[in-house]
């Protein structure tokens, strides 16, 4: 495996001969242009990255299991492999800590062992058997048999927040490699060399354990361009993405309209709502308003999951909580955002909120000229529901108090606020009814609900749900993070009255795999 930085697209077991232009990664600290050059990716390399990923789709849907698991644990053990330049390279072009890298090369190493194991103990597939009776009347019964089967060919489009978890080897690729499907990743321009060193890595991974020439690709280049070509192209069956709500729905409206149309998820936009009840702010208002400063200026505010909007009851332990978050991100120092892009749109959106009469800037934020500071503002319930357009995501360090009059405000903002990926409830004891309504409500409106902790952080297991109602991704059923990721990229498929030699080893009578099964609607191995 070489860690030199070529600057072209991986495209098979080779590299990019073709140019459609020039473009560079930048230092994110003090925006040095950095080397190498990379060479954008030809429409003509574009589509034949897509076309090779269909060719090696039937055979890599047909590898066994152990053999794409030694497949995604050699990935994992190459990126570990690249040790301290990884890292500074990730830190060079993203200004996260060194910690924060670590941390994240962890996680995404885990997710890929974690899905290896997942996909050889094999129940995943959801093996489902109703044996023939011959004997039913008025019409014998035949026998069925069904499981969860791959897609085809996946394009998977790089997060700027999270360079190695959402990106290259992140958890699209890896849940998609696992359950039999080629990928097409599109790298994200912030973090070039970040991607081309992983993207080294996993066709070095694809070589060493035998995969077909085109499971893996990685595109450079321009995002709009390369991206609606990926998505039309015939070849591609579904595509991951994680960004801003007009990319994600640019490449929906693009499948959508394929004479195939086909799968978009898209984790695209979340506010993440805080509801502190009574109780729980009269008892610990102060732990409350340390937890939420380093959640909202958890890396930066660049999480998808940092709380945009917090609802704190109105009256004296509400303005000490107030008072309180504010010292603490007054006392925050600024800080390097991922990419120029993203704080020129966190300054103009702090700027707007801070002249915006509807809400009071309780700090105001004074950013430099490439570090941004953290933000506060305030504002009462019945003018947030008068005006949802204050709930418009604010990427970065800064949040909105909402203060609430009576506890069915909260409830109202609950059925009037879009989809989200997290909803937080701040409780204690007293305040049981409350929290239990907003359950109920809050059940339709997000994909995890979490209590008395912070929204930040996305434990890797198999129950998590990263996912939510409209607009925090398109289809609310679905999770980008945990085991039924996997799910994103697979149908179920049926076989009936089929010769046992046909069959699917997990829907043989003697399940070789030994996989857990429902057989005559009894679930068991």
């Amino acid at each position: 495996m070489t860690t030199e930085l070529l600057g072209k697209s991986i495209i098979g077991y080779g590299r990019s001969e073709a140019s459609a232009g020039l473009l560079y990664g930048n230092s994110a600290t003090t925006g040095e242009r950095l080397q190498p050059a990379y060479h954008s990716a030809t429409n003509e390399e574009t589509a034949r990255a897509a076309e090779m990923a269909g060719a090696a789709f039937p055979a890599y849907r047909a590898k066994p299991a152990r053999e794409r698991a030694a497949f995604l644990r050699k990935i994992a053990e190459n990126l570990e492999g690249l040790g301290d330049r990884l890292v500074e390279r990730v830190v060079t072009e993203t200004a996260l800590p060194e910690a924060r890298v670590k941390g994240e090369r962890a996680r995404t190493c885990g997710q890929l062992r974690f899905f290896a194991d997942m996909i050889e103990e094999g129940s995943w597939v959801d093996a489902r058997i109703d044996r023939a009776d011959s004997e039913r009347k008025p019409a014998p019964k035949p026998d069925i048999r069904s499981m969860l089967r791959p897609l085809g060919p996946v394009a998977v489009f790089c997060a700027s927040n999270f360079p190695l978890a959402f990106s290259v080897a992140g958890g699209d690729t890896a849940t998609a490699l696992a359950c039999g499907c080629p990928v097409v990743v599109k790298a994200h321009m912030s973090h070039p060399a970040t991607a081309e060193l992983c993207g080294e890595a996993l066709m070095a991974a694809a070589q060493s354990t035998g995969m077909p020439e085109g499971v893996f690709s990685l595109l450079f280049g321009e995002g709009t361009r390369i991206g609606q070509a990926l998505v039309a192209h015939p070849a591609i069956k579904a595509a991951g993405f994680t960004g801003s709500r007009t990319g994600g729905l640019a490449l929906v409206k693009t499948a959508q309209s394929r004479p195939d149309p086909i799968p978009v998820y898209a984790e695209m936009s979340s506010v993440n709502p805080v509801f502190v009840l009574p109780n729980a702010l009269a008892q610990r208002g102060a732990q409350i308003a340390a937890g939420l400063h380093g959640s909202v200026t958890l890396g930066v505010g660049q999480f998808c999951t940092n709380p945009g909007l917090v609802l704190v009851p109105e009256g004296g332990a509400g303005d000490g909580l107030a008072s309180a978050l504010a010292e603490k991100l007054r006392g925050t120092a600024p800080a390097s955002m991922l990419n120029a892009t993203i704080f020129k749109s966190y300054s103009k959106i702090v700027t707007t909120r801070s002249g915006d009469a509807r809400v009071r800037a309780l700090v105001a934020a004074s950013n430099g000229e490439r570090t941004a500071s953290a933000a506060l503002f305030e504002t009462d319930a019945p003018t947030f529901l008068k005006n949802p357009d204050l709930a418009e995501e604010m990427f970065g360090p800064a949040t909105i108090l909402i203060r609430y009059g009576k506890f069915e405000d909260t409830l109202d903002m609950v059925r009037h606020m879009e989809g989200n990926l997290t909803a937080t409830i701040q409780m204690a004891a007293g305040d049981e009814d409350a929290a239990a309504k907003l359950v109920a409500a809050l059940e339709t409106r997000v994909g995890r609900i979490v209590f008395n902790g912070y929204p930040t952080g996305v434990e890797v297991c198999q129950a998590m749900v990263h996912g939510g109602p409209y607009p925090a991704t398109p289809d609310g059923r679905t999770t980008s993070v945990g085991g039924r990721a996997i799910e994103r990229w697979v149908r179920a498929v049926c076989w009936q009255d089929s010769p046992v030699e046909l069959l699917p080893e997990e829907l043989r009578d003697d399940n070789p795999r030994g996989v857990m099964r429902i057989v005559d609607g009894v679930r068991g191995r």
